[in-house]
């Protein structure tokens, strides 16, 4: 029983510091792409409403016709930018859900490991106990 208990512990505490590690991931992408989305929104936040300040200055129709060249601009900028942002927390994601697919496929093997262990411990156990008979 007290072989039971010690196994039981030691697989708790590899399931603990396994779940610690993919949350250490994943808090760490989830930081990483906020931050991204943060910068984004802020850089385009700031050059939309400077292109708001100087239509707001504008008085005449010239200073009309050289403000939708420019809102045309921040228009194209905005989406560029939102795509390549939008492509870095992707493959931001798919690194971090890789990592922790890495993570996972090693403790199946390990416990496949383990358990093949066994069944062959005792596969030679119960042959042991046949011969003697």
């Amino acid at each position: 029983m007290y072989q039971f208990n010690e196994q039981f512990a030691a697989a708790s505490r590899q399931f603990a510091d396994t779940a610690a590690q993919i949350n250490r991931i994943a808090l760490e992408n989830a930081q990483a792409v906020f931050g991204l989305q943060l910068g984004a929104i802020q850089e385009r936040a700031e050059a939309t409403f400077a292109f708001f300040g100087e239509a707001a200055q504008a008085r005449d129709p010239e200073a009309f016709k050289t403000l939708l060249p420019k809102g045309v601009q921040i228009a194209r900028e905005n989406v560029e930018r939102a795509v390549a942002v939008g492509q870095d927390v992707y493959g931001r994601t798919l690194k971090a859900n890789e990592a922790i697919g890495q993570i996972a496929k090693s403790q199946l093997e390990t416990v496949a490991a383990k358990t093949q262990a066994s069944v062959e411990e005792a596969a030679d156990k119960v042959v042991k106990a046949a011969k003697a008979k």
